[in-house]
């Protein structure tokens, strides 16, 4: 790979919706119009949903444990299901859009998200891990599909969807985590809030039908089996595309996760920890869009890698020395930071001849990265146990952050193929 991204390869399309050239390569033919307005319609609803329900339990973490009484073996546990249904989960998602396409497998991961969304509502510790478990699987379908919807339904447009679908994506997590405090104060039930962010999900899921009646009618039966995940890892590409998402991801999560929680622990009201976290995300949304615009002109993409690795290294530098009343600055940063999730999901859109290895390539990446991620909120929640402080939890952070600068260089090499 160039240190510029790649050209997106043609996309595969049907035989209801491609041509031929004279040499028998598949070309492109225009979408109807109304199919086009729904696909979009469906971007962003499915985006506005990929963060809330996780943000919107990282705000009411506190609360929760509380209320509910766990103790904080499992206080460490909820966090870390996430991920680990990302990697589980996940890991079948090239398998299961082989047997039945790529729209309906993600309505049936937004049937999932759903669900156990709204499971969440029940206040007990039973109901909220079992809604975790169930909502956080099919997030894991959508979160490895998404790569591949895009690519074969905006193919000429890659880098601007897939900026549209982070930038909703993060928008919701923000919302959501600004929102849910208040509300659960409004309702007297941490549980009746979070179970009130399934409705987002059940409109994404209303939302998506139109999306799958239109690929029903016109496109071919899906294939019998897609492209292994697995041997790829063993291609440099593969390899470094796992690595710089498993990264970002460990170190997302264990922000996404516990940084509330953490402002609240130091000294901060829940309403102000909760506030710092909106800040976080917020800043988040133009991060991402700015570095996609960076990173897509020529020369540029190692230089946006760079930056947004540095910034997070000063964030969780700042996180780890300056005091809770100073978090502002720390959450400003740490927000650009996470910023580098669209640059990486642009990769792995653009990757890959064909949809059948892109959808690959994002599972090879997303399982991996998401299994290995898990050690990010769990160690967080376990280090802080043991120790009784975030000093120790922070200098780890601070290490991977440098090391996520160290690979984004290698996947900027020109040697990468």
């Amino acid at each position: 790979m160039s240190a510029t991204p790649p050209s997106p390869a043609a996309p595969a399309t049907s035989p209801a919706s491609a041509a031929t050239t004279p040499a028998g390569a598949p070309v492109p033919v225009a979408r109807p119009r109304a199919a086009v307005v729904f696909g979009v319609i469906a971007l962003v609803l499915i985006g506005l949903n990929l963060r809330a329900g996780i943000t919107g339990a990282s705000a009411l973490l506190h609360d929760l444990q509380a209320v509910l009484g766990y103790g904080p073996l499992v206080a460490a546990i909820i966090p870390s299901i996430p991920t680990l249904c990302f990697a589980v989960a996940g890991a079948a998602t090239s398998w299961l859009t082989g047997r039945v396409g790529v729209e309906k497998a993600i309505l049936l991961a937004l049937a999932m998200l759903a669900g156990g969304l709204l499971l969440r509502g029940i206040p007990a510790t039973g109901m909220l891990v079992a809604g975790t478990v169930a909502g956080m699987s099919g997030l894991a379908v959508c979160n490895v599909a998404m790569p591949s919807f895009i690519r074969e339904h905006f193919a000429s447009r890659t880098s601007m969807m897939t900026a549209v679908y982070t930038v909703t994506m993060t928008t919701g997590g923000t919302l959501t985590s600004v929102a849910v405090v208040p509300l659960a104060q409004a309702l007297g039930s941490p549980s009746a809030a979070l179970g009130s962010i399934g409705i987002m999900a059940c409109a994404a899921l209303l939302g998506f039908l139109p999306v799958v009646l239109h690929a029903h009618r016109h496109s071919a039966p899906a294939a019998g089996s897609g492209v292994p995940p697995w041997p790829l890892l063993r291609t440099r590409k593969g390899a470094l595309l796992t690595a710089i998402f498993t990264l970002q991801a460990l170190l997302a999560y264990a922000l996404l996760s516990w940084f509330p929680y953490m402002l609240t622990t130091l000294g901060l009201s829940a309403s102000d920890s909760g506030l710092m976290f909106g800040v976080m995300q917020l800043v988040s949304v133009p991060a991402g869009v700015t570095l996609i615009a960076l990173g897509s002109r020529p020369g540029m993409l190692r230089p946006a890698f760079y930056l947004v690795s540095a910034t997070m290294v000063a964030g969780v530098a700042l996180l780890l020395f300056l005091p809770a009343t100073l978090a502002l600055v720390p959450a400003v940063l740490l927000g650009f930071g996470l910023g580098i999730f669209p640059l990486v999901m642009v990769m792995i859109s653009r990757s890959g001849k064909d949809t059948a290895e892109t959808t690959a390539l994002s599972t090879l990446a997303q399982s991996t990265g998401y299994l290995l991620a898990t050690a990010g909120p769990f160690g967080m929640g376990m280090l802080h146990s043991a120790t009784g402080g975030w000093s120790l939890p922070l200098a780890l952070l601070l290490g991977l952050a440098v090391l996520q600068m160290a690979v984004a260089h290698l996947l900027t090499s020109r040697k990468v193929k």
